[in-house]
């Protein structure tokens, strides 16, 4: 099914000039110790999650190795009534310098809600996972992480190898659909409020960077690659998500979530930590959605909110994609508002989505 929309209008000038001085980075943050690894299927002794514990759903800590080597945590969701059959399983991630406890968990749980084994996860060198230094984000090897959830879900008893799919939420929607392109396992993939981290960070907001200010960033952190080499660990972003007044409406909303009881996680790396200053270097050169209509014939539902400032990216994601194909505009809905508004999120839609195509 394809369902078409009108382009998002262009954001105004002061929003745009805004993101042209805060650089060619996104909401990001947090220098944090890698957390003991929990031992495969642990059973849960606290819960750390900013949503509230479903009494419909078993939860479980769970850990797993990606293709690197490196040890990535997640939180496993099954349904309590499961019964014997093997279940088809979904690998759950994001958003961009998000933790499983945040976003990824409340989507993987209200779909254990309704019948899936779903996976949330922290990718490498975040959270709770692997991978040192911390606070760094590679294309390559978040695009792998997903592909290493997939790995753990298709060994598991309880999970149908053959019934599995995918959600990303924000950056790490252009993620799962990245991999979704090379991994053929995957049968089906949401990618809800989604970033392409690779055009904003080489393009800034709405592609409003030139040429010369693309140069002069790869320049700048070039440059800090030889500061970092010499001190032997990387230097950080200044804190994302801390508002000093007059910032643009979405700022105000990332503050809104991730700074506030209503999402503030510690691991976050959004909540008042920050990314590593070279971070984007490998995403201004490598752009994730280059083979994007590979994806067909598995389909893709895109989810995106009516008023939210990264609309586009979605309506350009779908515009080169291959069928089967539907975008899903949330009305009235911002960016936010998909992470965790129970009332925006289209949860029965995906929900049979997936039934329909992991079925």
């Amino acid at each position: 099914m394809t369902r078409h929309v009108e382009t998002i209008e262009t954001l105004n000038t002061s929003r745009r000039n805004l993101m042209k001085t805060t650089g060619l980075t996104v909401a990001a943050l947090s220098m944090v110790t890698v957390a003991g690894q929990s031992a495969a299927l642990a059973q849960d002794v606290t819960w750390d999650k900013v949503f509230a514990k479903s009494d419909r759903v078993d939860h479980q800590k769970v850990s797993f190795r990606n293709r690197y080597g490196i040890t990535l945590a997640g939180d496993l969701y099954l349904p309590k009534d499961r019964g014997s059959a093997p279940l088809a399983g979904l690998a759950i991630s994001g958003p961009f310098g998000a933790v499983k406890e945040q976003s990824s968990g409340l989507y993987a749980q209200t779909m254990a809600e309704r019948g899936f084994a779903a996976l949330a996860f922290d990718p490498s060198y975040t959270g709770e996972s692997g991978g040192e230094p911390r606070n760094v984000a590679s294309p390559d090897i978040n695009t792998e992480d997903f592909s290493a959830a997939v790995d753990y879900l298709g060994l598991q008893s309880f999970v149908d190898r053959e019934r599995l799919g995918i959600i990303g939420i924000c950056g790490w929607g252009g993620m799962a659909l990245n991999a979704v392109a090379v991994d053929k396992r995957v049968k089906a993939v949401v990618a809800s409020t989604m970033y392409d981290m690779t055009r904003v960070m080489s393009k800034g907001y709405n592609d409003s960077v030139t040429l010369e200010q693309r140069t002069q960033a790869l320049e700048q952190m070039s440059r800090q690659r030889w500061q970092d080499a010499q001190n032997g660990t990387p230097a950080y972003q200044p804190p994302y998500n801390e508002l000093k007044g007059g910032e643009a409406q979405f700022l105000v909303d990332y503050h809104d979530y991730y700074m506030t009881p209503r999402g503030y996680h510690a691991r976050a790396v959004n909540s008042g930590n920050a990314w590593s200053q070279t971070t984007p270097l490998s995403f201004m050169n490598m752009p994730i959605l280059t083979y994007i209509a590979e994806i067909s014939p598995r389909p893709v539902l895109f989810v995106h909110g009516e008023k939210a400032h990264s609309r586009y990216f979605s309506e350009t994601a779908f515009a080169a994609a291959a069928e089967p194909k539907e975008l899903l505009i949330v009305p009235g809905a911002n960016h936010t508002d998909l992470y965790d508004r129970m009332d925006k999120i289209p949860f029965d839609r995906i929900a049979d989505f997936f039934g329909q195509h992991l079925a």
